[in-house]
């Protein structure tokens, strides 16, 4: 089955109605159903529903500077070696006396609630990231910091700003459809 668009028309309508038909999206069709007709509704109901479509932010990256890629090759073996897997935050929290760290309690799939510590404290409050989907290393030591043990690591993006040592911090979120514990190849 393919994931089919709803018509925003009729949430647009009674607005009154929007988060009931908003709890129906998306909605499942069958392989077979008419693509055409599909298609045509949604762009009919996205121009007569500007506020609920987002407007995508431009970002201007020419402020950006970006470190130089590694010279040194890794070869498969040694790549496939690290288990990437999508990760769901059930809690975080700052770790005390810590200025820099948020301990996070995340599903990996397994069943059983992993810990992984990230000095990422200058760049999220830790309310901000419950429920999020990230994407972590789970098959890394195990590593005690502050007194508690982390079985991991999350990624992210990290670069500087041109004229500036200032840092910027992107956690690596991706769509909160990926299951806990799905591979990442």
């Amino acid at each position: 089955m393919k994931s089919s668009n709803v018509d925003f028309t009729s949430i647009c309508k009674d607005e009154d109605k929007l988060i009931t038909e908003a709890k129906k999206f998306p909605t499942m069709k069958s392989l077979d159903a008419d693509k055409k007709a599909n298609k045509a509704s949604e762009s009919k109901a996205v121009e007569n529903c500007d506020q609920i479509a987002t407007v995508e932010e431009k970002i201007d990256f020419s402020n950006v500077k970006i470190e130089p890629l590694f010279e040194e090759e890794v070869d498969f073996d040694t790549f496939s070696k690290s288990d990437f897997r999508a990760v769901k935050v059930k809690e975080c929290v700052a770790v005390p006396k810590s200025k820099k760290l948020l301990q996070f309690t995340l599903d990996d799939g397994t069943g059983t609630d992993c810990t992984i510590l990230s000095g990422i404290h200058a760049y999220y409050e830790s309310e901000e990231l419950v429920g999020k989907t990230l994407i972590a290393i789970t098959n890394l030591p195990p590593r005690k910091m502050m007194g508690i043990e982390s079985c991991g690591m999350l990624l992210s993006a990290v670069n500087n700003l041109k004229d500036s040592e200032d840092e910027e911090l992107h956690l690596i979120m991706v769509d909160n459809h990926i299951p806990a514990g799905a591979k990442l190849y």
